[in-house]
């Protein structure tokens, strides 16, 4: 189905109609209604780039739109012009029919748009209830913050929206799905009637996706409507009514969610069918082991975990929240203090302190977040690719020999496809799949023999993800070792040449690629041995009176013949008690 708004460059299918452009349909002999939101004909350009084209978009009332495109088509441009964070070069708005144009997130505010966008702004140090109202605090004698009135306040939105915080609790105690929660709270303080969206599950579980996907449904009446961008497929069929496509920042196509299958909207995505059908490449049993960890612990969670990577493997990480796939990378670059355990590279014994100095020895991490750990988003392209190989490859005399890194630099953005107008581009104004790109450059330049990707592909779309895929595929090919941690359980079936599976800090098992299927990775993932004597006994582990279970090692693979479908949704990906382990990132 297309939108009256603009064409389809492909051709249009028959997956649905729409009601007419200046219309939201109704009982023959209706008055017509204005959409609730309305966006045409709008431009905007950066120097050297110009993000938006003639950009089209229309919100009915009571409506959850989706928007989705590949990272850098133009939705985060989109939003923050709503937003009022910048200005169009040309293009028409109107709310309810009526034009309007928004100088400041203040006026957007006003007019009742408010986006949560996908980096929180939040201030950790302050309660739930001061965050809510910041700005819109009521003083006391002229001078001071009414605390009690803030939390009275406070406590009757968070129950008409029936979100189970504490006004009184300090937001750098809550897990991220909580301050999910608090962004929230505060948008819909201002009375907002059309809340915007920006990858509002990244750092959720399932069940607080449920539980967010709840809230919208009680938010949306016949005078609001939501604008909601994700790059999560199965989210759109579950949350919205209609999904609005751009690529290259113009308008492709709207089509009815329940008329439309993801095969219809990827397609408009990328402007190109994705393989439905790839598994595993290259997977062979004979190659020489790179990397031993045996017996590795922590104080804190890991219990005897051990496994092998191997010479071109790519070797996926499987579990539950809280399974502690991303502490076992952090032991092993030195980020957490390990409390046992060797680690062998190349047969060699190895012990960083850090992870530089796990670089040095030819083991590089990419983390899960990687605008914290793998950026400098202030400074350019070629300063983010040099960063870990200034002192060995661009330094001459004291000095950094910033010819050499800009062409190495040049050529590593031609060959994964980075989308910069130069290598001297600010890393904050690419999108969240180049920005990845630019970390997975920065350890190519540094030539490590073992790279570990942790969450690879979070926060970008299907498009780029699968230039990922390819790139880890190659990288294998040419001999890398690479250990892949990853929430989304389709991912780990279909790039793993073995998975090993995670939970509660202990490995309880190891799947072939052949054995790896959706049925045998969850129910490894289950297992508790800690609390279930059955479980244990499953591992081979002392059962409650023989002793405290500890791991010998992984359990012997499970034969399982099961062709169940893979699910799409991710198995986790945030903490789920108050006291999140910043540092670690535990999941």
């Amino acid at each position: 189905m297309s939108d009256p708004q603009g064409s389809d460059p492909q051709g249009s299918d028959p997956l649905g109609s729409e009601q007419g452009p200046d219309s939201q349909g109704g009982p023959a002999g209706a008055p017509e209604q204005p959409y609730l939101l309305e966006v045409s004909g709008v431009d905007k350009s950066f120097p050297g780039v110009k993000a938006l084209s003639g950009m089209h978009l229309n919100l009915r009332h009571g409506e959850v739109l989706a928007l989705v495109g590949e990272n850098g088509a133009g939705k985060s441009t989109l939003m923050k012009l709503l937003s009022g964070i910048y200005q169009p070069d040309a293009g028409h708005f109107a709310l309810d029919g009526k034009p309007f144009r928004v100088s400041s997130p203040k006026q957007a505010q006003d007019l009742g748009i408010a986006i949560i966008h996908q980096e929180f702004n939040l201030m950790p140090d302050l309660t739930v209830a001061e965050n809510i109202f910041i700005g819109q605090e009521r003083a006391k004698a002229g001078i001071f913050t009414n605390d009690r009135s803030l939390n009275r306040r406070a406590r009757e939105l968070l129950d008409r929206l029936q979100l189970p915080l504490n006004p009184r609790a300090r937001v750098g105690t809550l897990t991220v799905a909580k301050q999910q929660m608090v962004e929230i709270a505060k948008a819909l303080s201002y009375d907002a009637r059309v809340l915007i969206m920006d990858e509002p599950t990244a750092a959720l579980n399932d069940a607080e996706v449920a539980t967010l996907h709840g809230l919208i449904r009680r938010y949306v009446t016949s005078d609001t409507g939501v604008i909601y961008i994700s790059h999560k497929m199965d989210e759109l069929q579950a949350i919205s009514q209609r999904i609005t496509v751009i690529r290259d920042g113009a308008f492709i196509d709207t089509l009815d969610t329940r008329t439309s299958t993801m095969k219809d909207v990827i397609s408009r995505m990328v402007g190109r069918e994705l393989r439905s059908d790839a598994a595993p490449e290259n997977v062979r049993g004979d190659r020489d082991v790179v990397l031993q960890v045996s017996g590795l612990s922590t104080k804190d969670l890991l219990k005897n975990v051990s496994f092998e990577l191997r010479e071109g493997e790519i070797l996926g990480f499987a579990g539950l929240m809280g399974a502690g796939r991303t502490e076992v990378a952090r032991a092993i670059v030195g980020a957490d203090k390990r409390s046992s355990g060797s680690i062998l590279l190349r047969g060699k014994r190895i012990d960083p302190a850090n992870p530089a100095q796990a670089a040095e020895k030819g083991i590089g991490y990419l983390s899960e977040d990687r605008k914290h750990y793998g950026l400098l988003l202030n400074q350019n392209v070629t300063s983010n690719v040099a960063l870990s190989s200034l002192g060995d490859q661009f330094s001459r005399f004291g000095f950094v020999a910033d010819g050499a890194a800009r062409n190495r630099t040049k050529e590593l953005v031609q060959t994964l496809r980075v989308k910069t107008p130069s290598v001297n581009q600010i890393v904050q104004n690419l999108s969240g799949g180049n920005q990845q790109k630019v970390v997975i450059a920065k350890w190519l330049v540094k030539d490590c023999d073992v790279l570990i990707f942790d969450e690879p592909t979070r926060g970008i779309d299907v498009g780029a993800k699968e230039e990922i895929y390819q790139l880890l595929n190659r990288l294998a090919k040419d001999g890398k070792s690479i250990i892949m941690i990853s929430s989304e359980l389709p991912e780990v079936l279909r790039m793993s040449h073995r998975v090993i599976v995670m939970s509660e800090g202990r490995v309880t098992g190891e799947l072939s690629a052949g054995e790896a299927n959706s049925e045998s990775v969850m129910h490894l993932a289950t297992l508790r041995p800690d609390e279930n004597p059955q479980d244990a006994a499953e591992l081979g582990l002392p059962t409650a009176g023989t002793g405290t279970a500890s791991s010998d090692g992984p359990a012997p693979p499970i034969d399982s013949s099961s062709t169940a479908a893979t699910p799409s949704v991710s198995t986790d990906s945030s903490d789920s008690t108050d006291s999140t382990d910043r540092k670690g990132q535990q999941r």
